[in-house]
């Protein structure tokens, strides 16, 4: 379908007004609940729930008749979450489980650095418990409301992740009720390892989450960040991305050349400005002289607006809180904000009703009927594009021809080489023809975001957006990329396991009788709404396949 949008760039894609009023009565049971503090007489092991396991399942069916009630899946509302899909699996026969109630922090343990959570624990109630304690998740993504549950069987990256990896590289082990409704904890080194490795990118269906045991960091209570503009063509501004944190001699692993945070925001196919952070104690922060934004304050400019005023000014450092730093984007949704609400940067906005920034998402979501939702998909672009980092200036220039969308975010990322092939896995042979920012134990890769209304749409010119995203998952997969599966794919069956490996997949899937029970992660992640019949057909493909090769 290619269709002339009537875009207002002073309306933009904008909803009532009511919304932001709205979300003052709307958060489901955020910020108050989730944790209590109590700690140990010697201080080291806090226990930050009612109870130290997590909470039980739920459903409001009873057991479930496999031959009548259709494949498992959790009773949470297509529109809570915080991705682009419409969840359309949700919308034929199927089997809710009900987690609602997993939402706590249940030990933050000082002495093994580990926090072990519920599923639903989002970012911001994580960072208000550990970030007082100078401690954090080793991969914080910057939204608030991400959650683990979807970090974990999804995706979830942030500045830090070219020294950690993606947030799921960061787990220690999973808690997990299989199909026949055992709880079993799976660890790289125990009797569950592969189902350890095949969890990260399963979207639930292979069982479910109902806790994990996350690493922890100690960190510093503010962010010193250098601001630096970098002036070219694509290709270039690829490069002084490249050695804002990746070393030209290799030596990825030292401290002293790789910074603690890193990510760049390209502003248009000449300018950009690369962020590098490191944490620093407060004492250093309010030395005389240093300039602390306090960037979380609802009167403040919007981050990425604010970064870019590096291009004019030239490079400069400030100190920002660590939470601060954290959470930097959630109050303009990176820069969507202005699709959303066009006058929501303006200065007398900020000052007056800045507060009820940003809306919920899931309020916007809630609030949009399936016309919008699909007009949206076809004139907006909301895609993340991991790549090899030496293919970065080649993934910048086809960005820039088939979309042209305006602000780019980059953040770089490992991808570990590991005992077991994953769904994703880093190129073969990487570690012989190493480059910069490889080791021997991870090829660095970026992720690409790409999020905002396409140039031909902004200019009122066709656009296929259907098509525009066939192309991209095209190009990922000649380049041996990835497409997190959050954001609306195009893929058909046979593409997607193109682009993801599914032998591990598939023999756990197997092995712990999660056919027949859970829908595949094709299946949950395709496009379009799923009938009745397509839902059994599914069910007695994947039963016959199972028993075909058992016999």
């Amino acid at each position: 379908m290619r269709l002339r949008p009537q875009f207002d760039r002073e309306k933009g894609f904008s909803l009532l007004p009511t919304c932001r009023i709205l979300r003052l009565l709307y958060d489901p049971r955020g910020r108050r609940s989730g944790w209590t503090i109590s700690s140990s007489s010697d201080g080291s092991l806090l226990s930050l729930s009612s109870s130290q396991s997590p909470a039980p399942c739920t459903s409001s069916h009873g057991l479930r008749n496999p031959s009548k009630d259709g494949l498992v899946c959790t009773a949470r509302k297509p529109w809570i979450a915080v991705g682009m899909r419409n969840v359309d699996y949700k919308r034929a026969r199927h089997f809710e489980v009900d987690l609602s109630a997993f939402r706590n922090v249940l030990d933050i343990d000082k002495e093994r650095m580990i926090a072990r959570v519920e599923p639903l624990v989002n970012m911001g109630q994580i960072t208000r418990v550990t970030v007082p304690m100078n401690l954090s998740l080793a991969v914080v993504a910057e939204l608030d409301d991400l959650t683990v549950g979807g970090l974990i069987n999804g995706y979830g990256i942030e500045g830090s992740s070219h020294i950690y990896g993606l947030f799921s590289d960061t787990v220690v082990a999973y808690e997990i009720v299989l199909a026949d409704g055992r709880l079993v904890r799976a660890t790289k080194d125990n009797e569950f390892a592969d189902l350890f490795y095949a969890i990260p990118w399963s979207q639930g269906t292979l069982g479910l989450l109902v806790a994990a045991e996350i690493k922890l960091i100690p960190v510093k209570e503010y962010m010193k960040l250098t601001y630096k503009p970098v002036i070219g063509n694509l290709q270039e501004l690829a490069q002084g991305y490249l050695d804002s944190f990746a070393p030209r001699d290799l030596d990825q692993d030292n401290p002293e050349k790789v910074p603690d945070f890193v990510e760049t925001m390209i502003y248009n196919p000449t300018d950009a400005v690369c962020m590098t952070g490191r944490y620093v104690s407060k004492e250093e922060a309010k030395k005389k002289g240093n300039k602390i934004n306090r960037q979380r304050f609802w009167f403040k400019p919007w981050f990425y607006q604010h970064a870019q005023t590096a291009i004019k000014k030239g490079e400069f450092v400030e100190y920002i809180p660590t939470r601060d730093y954290y959470h930097r984007h959630t109050r303009c949704l990176y820069w969507e904000g202005k699709l959303i609400l066009p006058f929501g940067d303006q200065f007398w906005f900020r000052w007056t009703l800045g507060w009820l920034m940003p809306p919920k998402v899931s309020l916007l979501k809630a609030t949009q009927g399936e016309a919008i939702r699909n007009y949206y998909h076809e004139m907006h672009v909301i895609q993340d594009m991991l790549v090899p980092l030496y293919k970065v200036g080649d993934a910048l220039e086809w960005v820039h021809r088939e979309m042209e969308v305006y602000p780019i975010w980059l953040c770089p990322h490992r991808i570990f080489k590991t005992p077991i092939k994953t769904m994703i896995y880093p190129e073969p042979g990487f570690e012989h023809e190493r480059r910069q920012g490889d080791t021997e134990y991870a090829q660095m890769y970026t992720d690409i975001g790409v999020y905002y209304a396409p140039g031909p749409v902004l200019r009122g010119e066709e656009f296929d957006g259907s098509e525009a995203v066939r192309r991209l998952e095209k190009w990922m997969i000649e380049n041996h990329g990835f497409q997190p599966q959050y954001a609306v794919s195009e893929l058909n069956e046979k593409d997607f396991w193109r682009m993801f490996d599914a032998s591990l997949y598939e023999d756990c899937r197997k092995k712990y009788g999660a056919v027949g029970t859970f829908m595949s992660v094709y299946y949950k992640c395709k496009k379009g709404k799923k009938t009745e019949k397509e839902v059994q057909e599914a069910e007695q493909a994947h039963l016959e396949t199972a028993d075909a090769e058992q016999d």
